[in-house]
């Protein structure tokens, strides 16, 4: 029998690991790009089809990754021990993707495919099974959606801790404010903060426990069955259409972030209490990736009470409406409302994690649906597959972004023009705008609302 309630300690442990997970998660989404232009020295379309190009390489290892983990059975379970073998080389390439040899440009593009693509290797073996844990520490729909709340209120806790010491600290140990300061202090900064990310898969570890297996009763297929089943599963191919769209307007937004905060917002004449806090690239940079984390904590919690009594889609409605009149109000604003810009921001942030816990909570959901209904679905490949699907969004996102800096004229480290600076504000905002209506359409078409399970089980159409 599933598991309906989990303990407060259960919940703390699963979310440690994506605490450790958004550590590079928000790297890669927030400052990778801006690094490989601003500081590694690439071309700004060059490093967008880097990244790209990895992604896709992904396609081959995610559902690989799934069908292993599936298949795993070990005294601690099936998904958790990923947690404890993966922890170290995950936290070892994380320092690695961010060191800058010295070296020709030639060269130090050929680094930096190697290094990204054995970074999101590392990721995909110990995040595939993460988040297959979260559908086998309990069957309930309802729980599985407060659990997620947990997992993405730590997620951003996470972030918090990048986007708030990461400039400061490479600065720091840099030893200054340039590009050439930060190539020292980039890795040195990421090798404090992998420490943390391991500490926190294996607390993930050891905290968590397993109590559910929806398919331990079905027939042994192998693993590509179970990639059929996932394909011709209807609710997992809206949740993946949904997701390739949100994630492609979080990395475009999140990419083009540190451009909107370097080069759009007019920062020459801000009050005192202001230009103290923002007097610097790396302070500003800082204030603004790291407050808008702080505020998607917010959005996680307030998802935990609002799915007690609302249905998770609708949630996510509520949440994508915000986010969009959020985003339109961006382009309204004068460039120098830098503090209105701020808690704009963070408003939209804090819409965006009341939306994303929800529809992570939706993949396990999809799995007991294939299950009841054809009698097919494993969780691991149903995770793994909605990953890839996350990041290839991601991976859209930075191309169509570093393609649009390059397209509208982006260079690095001088004043912008005005075709460069309308380029960085439609990746930032207006990637959004789009996103957030494509996705209210699809959840048009999801039919696992708020009791779905019970309707089913009777014959009640969905």
């Amino acid at each position: 029998m599933a598991k309906q309630n989990l303990t407060v300690r259960e919940k703390l442990g699963f979310g440690l690991g994506d605490t450790a997970s958004n550590i590079v998660y928000q790297m890669v989404l927030n400052v990778l790009l801006y690094f490989y232009t601003d500081v590694y020295g690439i071309a700004a379309a060059a490093a967008a089809t880097l990244i790209l190009v990895v992604r896709v390489f992904d396609a081959i290892i995610d559902p690989v990754i799934g069908g292993i983990a599936d298949r795993t059975r070990s005294k601690y379970g099936r998904y958790r021990p990923w947690m404890l073998w993966a922890a170290i080389p995950y936290g070892a390439l994380a320092v690695a993707a961010f060191f800058t040899p010295d070296v020709s440009v030639g060269t130090k593009l050929v680094y930096a495919y190697i290094s990204y693509a054995l970074l999101m290797t590392a990721y995909s073996v110990v995040n595939v099974p993460y988040s297959a844990l979260g559908g086998v520490m309990t069957g309930d729909s309802e729980e599985r959606g407060n659990l997620q709340t947990w997992r993405f209120a730590m997620a951003m806790v996470g972030g918090f801790l990048v986007t708030a010491s990461i400039f400061p600290l490479a600065k720091i140990i840099g030893g200054g404010d340039t590009p050439e300061d930060y190539r020292l202090g980039f890795p040195f900064a990421m090798a404090i903060l992998a420490v943390i990310a391991v500490f926190c898969f294996l607390l993930c570890f050891l905290l968590t426990r397993e109590h559910v297996y929806p398919d331990t009763n079905g027939p042994k297929r192998r693993a590509w069955e179970d990639a059929v089943a996932m394909f011709k599963n209807s609710q997992w191919l809206i949740i993946a259409t949904a997701t390739l769209f949100i994630m492609t307007r979080g990395a475009m937004q999140g990419s083009a972030k540190p451009y909107f905060v370097k080069y759009y917002l007019i920062t020459d004449h801000l009050p005192a209490g202001l230009a103290w806090f923002m007097g610097s690239t790396s302070s500003k940079l800082s204030a603004f990736l790291s407050l808008t984390m702080l505020a998607g904590v917010g959005g996680a919690v307030a998802a935990n009470f609002l799915v007690r009594s609302w249905c998770k889609v609708k949630v996510m409605r509520v949440a994508l409406v915000g986010t969009i009149i959020m985003n339109v109000l961006l382009f309204l604003i004068p460039r120098d409302a830098v503090l209105a810009a701020l808690i704009i921001l963070m408003v939209a942030n804090f819409c965006h994690m009341m939306f994303v816990p929800m529809l992570f909570s939706t993949v396990p959901d999809t799995v007991d649906y294939g299950i009841m209904k054809v009698g097919m679905g494993a969780m691991a490949m149903f995770c793994a597959g909605h990953l890839f699907v996350l990041k290839l969004g991601n991976a859209f996102g930075q191309w169509f972004t570093g393609h649009m800096l390059a397209w509208f004229g982006y260079q690095p480290n001088v004043e912008q023009t005005d075709r460069a600076l309308n380029g960085i504000m439609i990746a930032f905002a207006g990637s959004s705008i789009v996103a957030a209506t494509v996705v209210l359409v699809c959840l048009q078409f999801y039919r696992l609302t708020k009791g779905w399970q019970g309707r089913m089980a009777a014959g009640a159409p969905l």
